[in-house]
């Protein structure tokens, strides 16, 4: 059985921790809204993009990047390098490897967390370093350069990313997104796909297909990274807010304990005195 020296050292203990949990939420949100503040929006460029894709017939142009060479893809999983964020990492590893189960590929890891839960299922893959704000710019380019350059070498079919999209500032997933074969987003209302021999073209359209489809990548996997730090801090923030609920569970709990201790010492107290006066007047 606890002391009640014991028991205030774990409640002075534990209030420290709460303050320290509080600082950290605060950390939490203010970057989260910061970086949501910061974020770019690159609607109309991947508009312009898709309404160019819907002037091409793929099977007229049998380019890779729309038509699937083979049933091999390959799977990018985006995770983050720190922990506290309540199991989120290992949703996106999941999804990941649940796309691999249901087609043959190869699987490409960001962060290191995903690194380490990647070893654990000894499934080999290949590994890039963290989201890091300040160096965003060439890490999506690294990745985007090693992506196309493995599709077209290993001639896959299918290219995938999964990524942990904050649905709300409570509430994240993990969303996977169809790279290639490319698809452009239809529109409501839009009529059907043009013949290609109606536009007039300065270039190859291979060559454009495939510049188009690159600079696509490019600002998609932008987009992903900056959605996947924002996934990041609200999920921290809601596993702090989780841990903060169960120490005041356990405070609470602590409190009970040193309120019962003390009251049984001072009744043991006060029988020991009335006892001892009882004798001393007999």
């Amino acid at each position: 059985m606890k002391t009640l020296s014991n028991i205030k050292k774990d409640l002075e203990f534990n209030n420290g921790l709460s303050n320290l949990i509080e600082v950290l939420k605060n950390i939490a949100v203010s970057q989260f809204h910061a970086l949501e503040g910061r974020m770019k929006n690159y609607d109309i460029l991947l508009n312009t993009i898709n309404g160019f894709f819907e002037l091409v017939d793929p099977h007229q142009d049998n380019h890779p990047f729309l038509i699937p060479g083979n049933k091999m893809q390959i799977v990018v999983a985006v995770t983050s390098d720190s922990g506290l964020l309540g199991g989120l990492n290992m949703q996106v590893v999941n999804a990941a490897l649940h796309e691999l189960e249901q087609m043959p590929g190869r699987l490409v890891v960001v962060g290191e967390r995903g690194k380490t839960y990647a070893r654990e299922t000894k499934i080999a893959f290949v590994s890039f370093g963290g989201i890091k704000e300040e160096e965003q710019y060439y890490q999506v380019k690294q990745l985007r350069d090693y992506l196309v350059s493995s599709f077209l070498k290993e001639s896959a079919g299918y290219l995938k990313v999964v990524f942990p999209r904050p649905i709300s500032f409570t509430v994240q997933k993990a969303e996977v997104v169809n790279f290639l074969p490319f698809r452009p987003e239809s529109k409501e209302g839009s009529s059907s796909q043009a013949s290609l021999p109606d536009v007039i073209l300065d270039s190859r359209p291979e060559d454009i297909i495939g510049y188009l489809a690159y600079l696509w990548m490019g600002q998609k996997l932008s987009q992903i990274f900056v959605l996947s730090r924002l996934a990041e801090f609200a999920a921290r923030f809601v596993h702090l807010e989780g841990s903060s609920q169960r120490l005041k569970e356990m405070d609470k709990t602590l409190r009970l304990q040193y309120f019962r201790i003390r009251h049984e010492l001072i009744d043991r107290n006060m029988r020991e005195l009335f006892s001892a006066r009882l004798l001393y007047a007999g």
